[in-house]
């Protein structure tokens, strides 16, 4: 099978933390990209989820208190000036 040389830009420290890694599980970096560009062409697609950083806590309750002030479940908090925002935002 004819091969050839590919070129990718990554992190330094990324790359340094990766030949680690495959390295204890007994794999270059040239194996682990043959692996994974295998898997994509059998597969069709990226052969894992690639997802955003799912809210955390507290955003998933600042999200749910919004939706329950437009749905009238509680009342809108109101402010007469920036002033009285920002000190309920800092208690």
């Amino acid at each position: 099978m004819a091969t050839v040389n590919m070129s990718i830009r990554m992190d330094t420290e990324l790359k340094k933390q990766a030949d680690a890694m495959l390295a204890d599980m007994g794999l270059n970096m040239t194996t682990a990209m043959n692996m994974f560009l295998r898997q994509v062409v059998r597969q069709g697609k990226i052969p894992f989820e690639i997802a955003t950083d799912i809210p955390n806590a507290e955003t998933l309750a600042a999200m749910k208190e919004v939706d329950d002030m437009i749905n009238g479940k509680i009342p809108a908090k109101k402010y007469t000036s920036t002033d009285e925002l920002f000190k309920d935002l800092e208690a």
